[in-house]
């Protein structure tokens, strides 16, 4: 038997402002399950408001509310449910209500990465114990390309007041600070201020506001009906996978998790299963500044009035989705579109900055060809082209392998390896000293490897070696078509990582293919003379230039021991295999240890942190932080992006040629700009999320953000002095060229 009691003369808490409900279940019922305290929960929500209806419907007096605050985004006043506090009052049923302007914002208790959670301070507040501050379920919205939960339109926070001294007049008095964001955001700082003096009546229309939001406030797991409730984190914190399972069925759910302060998610990907019993939700981990170890908080809403908050357990292995997961293939004219975007890329290369380390390689390539037959010269270039393909399927092997592996990959990444690094200086200092003519070396079973030999005693091994380091040294820089190509292949399978990369190659040797198919060309070329060995010295010098530059890279990527151990091994290296009067044996067994000791010093010394000297640049740049650019636009800033490395020329290029130059450099020096560089020198997961959420998987990367653009402008690979510019006055909604020149 179930007794419905009402008691007028109680104010109690919320809900139960002025009126008191009381279910007694029959002394048989009161010791049941879990299953039945969740029936009692619900035959409570059912009654209450019935109750609520009869109690404030013979209420005759209106409830006090605070003088509002009132702003271009919002008004906000406090409310109670009473006007006054009736005799034994221990409790009292109030709310901050907040009336949000059209696309206005604010902000939940975990607001995602951007926003700023409303607080209040009740220090000035008399008569008042404890005051319990209450949270709506919120809703997502996104802002700045990232996913925030808030609120918009109308809220009511609803307060639980516990009074000092029972019955007794109170003063609250609440310091508020919260934000506020539309395209920008704007932190609000009011004081609200309400007494209540003696008094019985009550207003319906706040206590109705306090009791639809009340309902909002999400339930604990028991009174949610949840079962189990279980999340998984990666190491590497790039995915949470929520798995839950609940008692009723879940219609249209919507995932909300907390993982502490500085932690930005991604958009949810909600499956239900079960008969709509098990939610599984995968959400992509966007940011976090430390390592995510409090038991994750997962609130979830199902429609406007039901929500629950439960505290998953951790677990150690990725729960498996409720459904199996279908690739998407590509059509094959698709397939051809993007072989040929591959094409125009790989073939883009040849005119890249990158051209510079590759010059001696090529011009070298054809020097040796100027005194033989069309036949030679034929052979000659399809085996530097086939140096360029093996090149190509061996770096679309290793990335196949590391992507099936779980690992980050791209384009160029390898020169953040300092092995790959401490092997490409060896390999170009050897090289070097060789078109220098300190030395002429076969490799074992007398396979000779002149580079710029130009008798052509080394047969086709030169030439294909050749088209492969010219491939390698080429892999620093981007090009025009060359990030989407990739960026389709890496997305996709491994046939889809063949067919781009083999594109790539056959764009990059097309030159080599063209001199193949027509060896005449060749004839074009001076006769050989003297003139040979000032091109071949200017070569090495090239070469040597190149190594220089990879030395620095070296630093950046590893430290300055790293540096000087390559430096000194090599050197001796290149030194034994110089000297005329060492015996072979001898010679070959030191400059073999030798570059062994390089190539093992690179990685063992290489350091945790290396210091950089800072940057020469006239530009204050500001170190890259995703969610710091959210929070700069949300003030109003343009905020302009430069991801880059040491080893990317293009991004070297740009700078050089555009970054650093007018009108560029002063609008991005002027107040309310603000230039952020990303240096991807070494791997960093945040920039590797970062280029992965535009589907990027190279450098250089540019984007623009502002008030009009908060989701950002992205930039071609090659930038131009007018792209940018349109880029920072779209982005700013004004033209910042005129602000920038009125300065002056």
């Amino acid at each position: 038997m179930f007794v419905l009691m009402v008691d007028k003369a109680l104010p109690s808490a919320v809900f139960e402002t002025k009126f008191r409900v009381q279910i007694q279940p029959e002394p048989a019922l009161r010791e049941g399950s879990g299953s039945l305290a969740k029936t009692l929960s619900t035959l409570r929500r059912v009654l209450i408001l019935p109750a609520l209806i009869l109690a404030l419907s013979s209420g005759s007096g209106s409830a006090e509310t605070s003088a509002a605050y009132q702003s271009s985004p919002l008004k906000a006043h406090l409310i109670t449910a009473q006007d006054g506090v009736s005799k034994n009052t221990q409790t009292l049923s109030a709310g901050l209500h907040l009336q949000l302007n059209e696309n206005w914002k604010t902000y939940w208790r975990s607001p995602g990465e951007v926003g700023i959670p409303p607080s209040v301070e009740w220090s000035g507040s008399e008569n008042v114990a404890d005051v319990e501050f209450m949270w709506p379920s919120p809703t997502r919205f996104t802002a700045f390309g990232i996913e925030n939960f808030g609120y918009a339109g109308e809220v009511v926070f609803p307060l639980r007041i516990t009074l000092k001294d029972p019955g007794a007049p109170v003063t609250l008095s609440a310091q508020v600070k919260l934000l506020v964001c539309s395209n920008v955001c704007v932190p609000e700082e009011f004081d609200l201020s309400l007494r209540l003096g003696r008094g019985n009546d009550i207003d319906s229309t706040a206590a109705g506001l306090i009791g639809t939001f009340s309902e909002r406030v999400p339930e604990g797991a028991e009174a949610g009906g949840v079962s189990e409730a279980n999340a998984f984190i990666d190491e590497d914190l790039t995915e949470l996978i929520v798995n839950l399972r609940v008692d009723e069925p879940l219609q249209s759910p919507d995932v909300f998790p907390e993982l502490g302060i500085g932690v930005a998610l991604g958009k949810p990907d909600i499956r239900l299963g079960e008969e709509d019993h098990l939610l599984w939700a995968r959400l992509p981990i966007l940011s976090s500044n430390t390592d995510v170890t409090v038991a994750p908080s997962i609130t979830v809403t199902d429609g406007e009035n039901r929500a629950f908050t439960v505290i998953a357990d951790r677990v150690a292995r990725r729960t498996a989705p409720p459904f199996e997961l279908a690739a998407t293939t590509p059509d094959m004219m698709e397939l051809l579109w993007i072989a040929v975007i591959a094409l125009l890329g790989g073939l883009i290369l040849n005119v890249m900055p990158c051209v510079l380390p590759v010059l001696s390689i090529k011009v070298s390539s054809v020097l040796k060809h100027t005194d033989h037959d069309t036949t030679r010269v034929r052979f000659g270039f399809v085996a530097a082209a086939a140096g360029i393909m093996t090149f190509m399927w061996g770096l679309a092997l290793i990335l196949w392998a590391l992507q099936t592996a779980g690992l980050s990959v791209g384009w160029g990444l390898q020169f953040q390896s300092p092995l790959f690094l401490a092997v490409m200086i060896a390999a170009l200092l050897i090289f070097s000293a060789n078109l220098f003519g300190a030395f002429e070396f076969a490799l074992p079973q007398g396979m000779q490897t002149r580079l710029a030999d130009t008798g052509g005693r080394s047969g086709y091994s030169a030439d294909f070696f050749t088209g492969m380091f010219g491939a390698v040294m080429a892999t620093p820089c981007s090009a025009p078509f060359l990030g989407t190509a990739v960026a389709f292949a890496l997305a996709g399978r491994g046939v889809d990582i063949l067919i781009v990369f083999t594109s790539l190659g056959l764009g990059l040797a097309l030159p080599y293919l063209v001199i193949a198919a027509f060896p005449r060309l060749v004839a074009f070329m001076p006769k050989p003379g003297r003139w040979m060995l000032i091109v071949k010295s200017l070569m090495g010098i090239l070469l040597l230039a190149t190594a220089v530059w990879l030395f620095w890279v070296l630093d950046g990527v590893a430290g300055l021991a790293s540096v000087i151990a390559v430096a000194a091994s090599s050197g001796l290296a290149v030194l034994i295999l110089s000297l005329p009067n060492v015996q072979s044996q001898f010679r070959w067994s030191i400059a073999t240890a030798s570059l062994v000791l390089a190539l093992a010093a690179g990685p063992l010394l290489q350091q945790s942190a290396p210091a950089r000297a800072g940057s020469q640049s006239a530009l204050a740049w500001v170190a890259f932080d995703r969610s710091d650019i959210a929070k700069r636009v949300s003030a109003g800033e343009v905020v302009f992006v430069d991801v880059t490395a040491d080893w990317c020329l293009t991004c070297k290029a740009n700078k050089t040629l555009v970054i650093d130059r007018e009108p560029v450099r002063s609008t991005l020096d002027a107040p309310g700009v603000t230039p952020m560089q990303a240096d991807w020198t070494r791997p960093d997961a945040r920039i590797s999320r970062y280029l992965e959420s535009f589907g990027r998987y190279g450098i250089p990367f540019n984007a623009v953000y502002g008030p009009s653009a908060p989701n950002g402008i992205v930039l071609s690979e090659l930038l131009t002095t007018e792209d940018v510019m349109d880029a920072l006055a779209q982005a700013s909604g004004r033209d910042v060229s005129a602000k920038v020149a009125g300065q002056e």
